[in-house]
């Protein structure tokens, strides 16, 4: 398997070509099919690079056959429910092996290496010139979203990227506000076929970043994934997962105004930016509700369901909870940055938005996860908030 093929779904390339000609124009309408021809003749180019790289992967690096992917961990939730945080405070571990930002991008092994190579160059003969220029490009970048989601080219971040360039991944639809007619996220339920080739080229991403950092146990944060654990534990039987719970009252609307934020930035269409949102906060009724329903069908999975309050009010208490629950060794690097996490405090964004500024219903989503609100005792919140 590690000689296998790198994977690019056709269909959905087609069906973003279309959307694309479709797609209301912007203030300028040469942008439109700037972005077209851009696409249409870029991103076949990229992908037939990395294509190239992923294909000298095995022949390059014999030792990638012996690499296996054992017991990785999945942080998966709905979005804004403590999924980074915790999954920054797991990346402390050095058991674990993740991916940063930028090597997301680049799923050869051959690519990986190349890259660390180049930067300690940069670091040895050029002063870090070209890592201090791409801080300040990710401060530019960044920057408008700082608030509602800490991220940059060198931190871990969420590995649905690695499929970026095979066209199947939920990182387009920051390009692609076409919610409802693209699907990145209900995996479990594509066609068998497609399924399987998308998930089987994810492992082989996986297994070339345990590759570039010498070993570990795989470490994944995706919100996206809660569309997919069924298919997660297909191809990885012995996963392990982690799901924090937070008041949707207060992710959902959270999440729909960092994607309306990053839409509005590029310009995108309002009419289409408003349709995205409704499809949007739909589907986070399902990213509650789908990973509790696929792990109850599978209680030989270990598993962890955490109170987001816990999380940040008592961090090292929790995460030893959850090491506990998931059957993994709790090293003295981890138990530190634990115990430093709660010596600091958890830390909560201060910013508060309201489910009536996206024309949501407070009631209807009570009513739709009940179970959980009565659960976790979301109607009392700032009453008893700490306790479950």
């Amino acid at each position: 398997m590690a000689g296998a093929r790198f994977y690019f779904d056709w269909a959905n390339y087609r069906t973003m070509l279309r959307l694309l000609r479709r797609d209301p124009p912007t203030t300028n309408p040469k942008h439109r099919w700037q972005r077209y021809f851009a696409f249409l003749i870029g991103v076949p180019a990229v992908a037939a690079m990395h294509a190239v790289c992923f294909a000298l992967d095995p022949i390059l690096f014999p030792s990638l056959r012996r690499t296996q992917v054992i017991r990785p961990t999945f942080c998966v939730g709905h979005a804004r429910s403590g999924t980074t945080y915790l999954h920054r405070l797991m990346a402390a571990d050095p058991q674990f092996s993740y991916a940063l930002m930028y090597e997301l991008f680049f799923p050869s092994l051959l690519e990986k290496r190349l890259l660390r190579l180049l930067f300690r160059m940069d670091s040895a003969f050029f002063g870090k010139r070209l890592r201090h220029r791409l801080d300040e490009i990710e401060e530019q970048r960044f920057a408008p979203t700082d608030d509602m989601h800490k991220t940059g080219f060198f931190v871990p971040e969420e590995d649905d990227a690695f499929l970026t360039w095979s066209l199947c991944s939920g990182f387009w639809i920051l390009m692609f506000p076409f919610m409802g007619e693209l699907d990145f996220y209900y995996v479990d339920q594509w066609p068998e076929r497609k399924r399987r080739q998308a998930m089987n080229f994810y492992k082989e991403c996986v297994r070339r970043q345990i590759a570039a950092n010498g070993g570990g146990t795989h470490l994944s944060k995706n919100p996206t994934f809660c569309g997919r654990v069924e298919s997660l534990i297909e191809t990885f039987p012995d996963a392990r997962f982690v799901v924090p719970m937070r008041n949707p009252h207060e992710t959902i609307p959270s999440l729909l105004k960092l994607l309306q934020t990053e839409w509005g930035l590029r310009g995108r269409d309002e009419r289409l930016i408003v349709k995205s949102l409704r499809v949007l906060a739909d589907q986070s009724i399902d990213s509650y509700q789908r990973p509790l329903d696929v792990l109850a069908k599978h209680p030989e999975v270990r598993s962890s369901v955490v109170d987001y309050r816990e999380l940040i009010l008592q961090p090292d208490t929790t995460m030893r909870r959850i090491y506990q629950e998931l059957e993994l060794d709790l090293k003295p690097a981890a138990a530190e940055a634990f115990e430093a996490a709660a010596a600091r405090g958890g830390h909560e964004s201060a910013h508060r938005y309201s489910l009536a500024e996206f024309g949501l219903d407070a009631d209807e989503i009570h009513t739709r996860l009940a179970a959980l609100f009565d659960q976790y005792r979301w109607d009392t919140e700032g009453e008893d908030a700490h306790v479950r």
